[in-house]
């Protein structure tokens, strides 16, 4: 039976590089209890590795210090207001001390969630006789050891609630599952259980539904040309109930659109298996969720279904895989694309001839029909593609010396070259993506929450 008590969750970003006004809006027109920020990807975390290489106080979403100044005054007007982000990347505590100071006047406690860094222990648990194998190939994380740059488990929802109930306003994590951002909230603010399994399914579909941000409310939508007002789209909003059910909607008076069809096209973004929708937190049961409109950019969220997690978390790990450069150029006229996978031949040739055979290389062709290879062909040759060529090879001077070839082809490649005022691109480092499994026994998640001024000054 629903109470009468509603906990308003408002997702602001579904990725780092997410529009940037989108959280101070939600924040400021949706009268929230709990803003969540999900800025985390397994490339997110490629880069913000690279980052820490570089500078060892690196390692978190820098995006995140901008918004929280921005922010303050709503802090202030709205003290009920939490913010609950894994902004914190690979470096949640060094994020609380910048955050620290920015929120010191105001008086807001900060909770810090730690204990995803895996990475100095893989080979701990690799002599302890722990098999961490790759997902898709099996291979041995032995295999990439000595050019691992960062290993992070995905956490779930109880350091979250743990850090709420605490006192904290402001949570900072690293690597926790998307869906466990809203289920912390609501599983701190109602109570519940840990084995409450239909109500704790109900809250982390709730955060799969909003943790893309505007893809619940417009964005990527097949009926992208009935969207009111993309441009002003509101950011999504789960009006969450203590039995489980939730209610997805937007500030009123934004642009965009929360209907049945587009929450059902979220509903099964990446998701694998329905009946099995696996996080940290819990198993849960899509399969028989039923979504219905229950006023205008209203959806009703009701009846998922839950049972106990795994007893293993999932770790992304990544690797230097050594230097990767692309390059673009415009071809026009008339075997337009004939000329452009001649041109990307070419480059590849003249690279080999200088002596480098590299391990990876793609010639792309777009407007004739690469991006999807194999799926759709133009029905009359273009008049006008664009050469995309990408190169990955352990040897950075290899890579130098292919973003060094495709300005020659201005003059010493076939007709119709162009859009090459950018300039040569530049070798940047490679990374590789490994996914693996660890028995949940051997993670141990960390919270710590004090007050602002106090991380400020470490």
């Amino acid at each position: 039976m629903r109470s009468g008590r509603t906990l308003k969750v408002g997702n602001g970003a579904g990725f780092w590089g997410d529009n940037l006004d989108a959280p101070y809006l939600l924040a400021r027109d949706g009268r929230l209890d709990h803003l969540t920020l999900e800025y985390l990807a397994e490339l997110t975390l490629s880069i913000l590795a690279h980052l820490r290489s570089k500078d060892p106080n690196a390692g978190y979403v820098t995006d995140f210090l901008d918004l929280l100044k921005r922010l303050v005054p709503l802090l202030v007007d709205q003290p009920g207001l939490k913010v609950v982000t894994n902004a914190g990347g690979l470096n949640a505590s060094g994020l609380a001390r910048r955050c620290g100071a920015i929120l010191a006047d105001i008086t807001s406690p900060i909770g810090v969630v730690t204990g995803d860094d895996v990475l100095g222990r893989l080979a701990e648990w690799t002599r302890a006789g722990v098999a961490l194998t790759h997902f898709e190939t099996g291979e041995p994380i032995a295999n990439v050891a000595d050019r691992l740059v960062s290993a992070n488990a995905y956490l779930g929802a109880r350091p979250i609630a743990e850090a709420l109930k605490g006192g904290a306003r402001v949570v900072l994590t690293g690597r926790v599952a998307d869906a466990s951002l809203t289920l912390g909230p609501a599983a701190a603010a109602f109570d519940w259980g840990w084995d409450d399994w239909s109500k704790l399914a109900g809250a982390s579909v709730a955060g799969h539904l909003i943790e893309c941000g505007a893809h619940a409310t417009g964005g990527l939508w097949h009926r992208w040309d009935q969207v009111p007002d993309l441009a002003n789209v509101g950011y999504p909003i789960a009006e969450l109930h203590d039995d489980g059910s939730a209610v997805i909607t937007k500030p009123e008076g934004t642009g965009g659109i929360v209907s049945v069809g587009n929450v059902t096209e979220q509903l099964l973004y990446e998701i694998d298996d329905p009946t099995c929708y696996r996080t940290p937190d819990i198993d849960v049961d899509m399969s028989m969720v039923d979504l219905k409109e229950v006023g205008p950019d209203r959806v009703l969220m009701t009846n998922a279904r839950g049972r106990a997690p795994s007893d293993f978390l999932k770790v992304s790990a990544v690797y230097r895989d050594g230097w990767t450069a692309s390059g673009m150029l415009a071809v026009v006229g008339r075997d337009a694309e004939a000329k452009a996978r001649a041109a990307g031949r070419i480059v590849l040739d003249r690279v080999r001839r200088a002596g480098f055979d590299l391990a990876d290389s793609l010639v792309e062709c777009i407007g004739a029909g690469d991006i999807v290879p194999g799926v759709v062909r133009p029905e009359s040759p273009p008049f006008e593609v664009v050469l995309r060529v990408t190169v990955r090879d352990p040897r950075r001077e290899a890579v130098s010396r292919f973003c060094k070839e495709l300005a020659p082809l201005v003059t010493a490649g076939p007709p119709g070259i162009a859009g090459y005022a950018s300039g040569r691109p530049e070798p940047r480092p490679a990374f590789g993506y490994f996914p693996t499994l660890v028995p949940k026994s051997l993670v141990e998640a960390r919270v710590e929450t004090r007050p602002a001024r106090d991380w400020s000054i470490g």
